[in-house]
């Protein structure tokens, strides 16, 4: 049985669009294409390096799938280029027309399916990017692990990582650093339900009663 890592480049409040350039999703008017290049680093290079040296299959949505067609073909002077032609890439979509690029497999009944794909020996099922696909997946409980590069820059919108469909559950930090641009890599792996706890008074005090009527109407 093989496990589903989430690698995501994500804002201090969970953007996760078009990190790479500003033509990338311009969608529901997103102006802020490209907000990651500026803080590359050799840190960074090394983190994503390590995520590409193991055994891995792609798992792409449509559009982040588009992306990476129209730009790793072409980027001969990139050792990288090679090894994503290479690897099998698995891709949710709703289309019936071919995909192009070698080694591409079209994903229709997407939770089924990757649920199936689980079950299967092999190596690691990798997202990159896919916000969409993303969604269906937290939905359906189907990622193991996340690794977030999480950049210090507020967006105010976009698509997010954790969008309304996730399901709620407790995350373990397995490993942390941060890059010289100040950039946070965390990574984390299921932990369970959350268990929630309570700070409050043994002995609620008459405020706190008052409160927490207020609290019971208001809502």
């Amino acid at each position: 049985m093989r496990k589903v890592l989430a690698t995501a480049f994500v804002s201090l409040d969970g953007v996760m669009q078009a990190p790479g350039g500003p033509e990338e999703d311009p969608t529901g008017g997103f102006k802020f294409g490209g907000w990651t290049a500026n803080y590359w680093d050799d840190a960074i290079a090394q983190v994503m390096g390590g995520i590409f040296s193991v055994p891995y299959e792609l798992l792409l949505g449509r559009k982040t799938y588009e992306i990476f067609a129209a730009y790793w073909p072409y980027a001969k002077d990139d050792p990288f280029a090679e090894a994503l032609t290479n690897v099998r890439k698995y891709v949710a979509t709703s289309s019936k027309a071919p995909l192009g690029w070698r080694n591409s497999i079209a994903l229709h009944d997407v939770p089924n399916d990757i649920a199936r794909l689980k079950r299967e020996d092999g190596p690691t099922l990798m997202t990159q990017g896919s916000s969409d696909l993303i969604q269906t997946l937290l939905e359906h409980d189907l990622i193991d692990r996340f690794t977030l590069l999480i950049y210090p820059v507020v967006l105010g919108k976009g698509k997010r990582l954790f969008g309304s469909g996730a399901i709620p559950g407790a995350l373990k930090l397995v490993d942390s650093k941060a890059s010289p641009s100040g950039v946070t890599i965390n990574t984390y792996e299921r932990a369970g339900a959350v268990k929630p706890g309570s700070f409050a008074l043994g002995e609620p005090s008459a405020e706190e009663l008052a409160r927490r009527e207020r609290m019971r109407r208001e809502g």
